[in-house]
């Protein structure tokens, strides 16, 4: 498979916790999305039962649940999978565009890793060749794009999980 991996680099999930947000809205092209990103979840050693999933209604409100959940300290990173599909009004460029920002904004805010996932397309048929287990897979890469993400700015887990420490305003540490 070609994509955002093309090297088939190994990341480490053990011992990591993710969450996959999906979209409700284009429910069959999305649920290919989250089977991508189990799989790929699996193949690089991820407890099944680490890999949490929740649902919102379309891809505008993907960026309040990452903000959410990255905020949280439950998890090392997000991934926001969707799609949109351009149709004859200007609703693709106003959900597309603030999906993308508020999931950028939601990382930035946080530090932690939040993955735009969502398939932003001219056509069915885009979004079908995106969204296709057996080839681009947007999930997978999505999912291994967290991984690696992980990797950069998250230190490896030791023994049970302690919170986060947060700094307080005022405060030295």
């Amino acid at each position: 498979m070609t994509g955002s991996n093309p090297n088939n680099q190994r990341f480490d999930a053990s011992g990591r916790r993710v969450v996959i947000i999906a979209a409700r809205f284009n429910a069959p092209l999305v649920e290919s999305l989250i089977a991508g990103g189990r799989q790929a979840w699996i193949d690089h050693g991820g407890n099944p039962e680490s890999l949490l999933l929740e649902r919102v209604p379309g891809a505008f409100e993907l960026p309040l649940v990452a903000k959410m959940f990255a905020a949280s300290g439950a998890v090392d990173a997000v991934v926001a999978l969707g799609c949109v599909i351009r149709g004859d009004t200007p609703h693709f460029d106003y959900v597309a565009g603030e999906c993308a920002r508020g999931l950028m904004d939601a990382g930035l805010a946080t530090g932690v890793p939040v993955i735009f996932g969502v398939l932003t397309t001219e056509n069915l048929a885009q979004a079908e060749e995106r969204a296709d287990v057996n080839r681009m897979n947007k999930g997978r890469e999505s999912l291994e794009a967290a991984l690696e993400m992980i990797a950069l700015l998250v230190p490896a887990p030791r023994g049970p999980r302690a919170p986060r420490k947060t700094r307080r305003k005022g405060r030295k540490s």
